[in-house]
């Protein structure tokens, strides 16, 4: 390579660097930045604690489960149902899963599918010999950890009225002896 081809590349180069240099001075002269007057981010101030904790939301205000039953959909149910499905089985061949066998609960005694291991607070319920009504079915759909403290079901609820008896309904069937429907 001869000096005359040196000299083109370093010509090159030099003239890019000095075209990269006059960009930035030319474009620090368009633009002004704010100068900084404090370091970080603002952050919004916290809110004060009140004294009295706010109140959990209050289910949505429903007809009466059986007034509900009357035009529930068991087709419906089966749809809702498979929200249960990962957890639950609902056939008379099936099996306790990550929560108990559902067949037949409708009027079952609460915490008593046979092999299924329970949270405390459903064992207490069992042992007094409560029941699983379409009232308490319900309200435990709506909300489990609300209607039974201490429960290890992790399901949020159904916040619909009309899917929670819809999902009864098909619950309901689910049986050798369907439980008679509410008056």
């Amino acid at each position: 390579m001869g000096s005359n081809e040196i000299n083109k590349v370093a010509r090159a180069v030099l003239g890019m660097l000095t075209l990269a240099m006059g960009i930035g001075f030319l474009s620090g002269m368009l633009v002004h930045q704010k100068p900084i007057t404090k370091a970080g981010y603002e952050l919004p101030e916290p809110q004060a604690e009140t004294a009295v904790a706010a109140a959990p939301a209050a289910p949505q205000q429903a007809e009466p489960i059986a007034k509900r039953l009357a035009s529930a959909s068991a087709e419906k149910g089966a749809t809702a149902a498979r929200k249960c499905a990962a957890c639950h089985q609902f056939t008379k061949d099936g099996k306790n899963g990550q929560g108990p066998l559902l067949y037949n609960v409708v009027a079952r005694v609460k915490g008593s599918a046979a092999g299924f291991n329970y949270s405390n607070a459903l064992k207490e319920r069992a042992a007094k010999g409560e029941k699983w009504d379409f009232e308490s079915l319900d309200a435990f759909i709506a909300n489990p950890k609300a209607y039974l403290p201490g429960t290890s079901m992790n399901y949020a609820g159904i916040a619909r009225p009309d899917e929670r008896a819809d999902l009864i309904a098909y619950m309901r069937q689910q049986s050798d002896s369907p439980a008679p429907l509410p008056q």
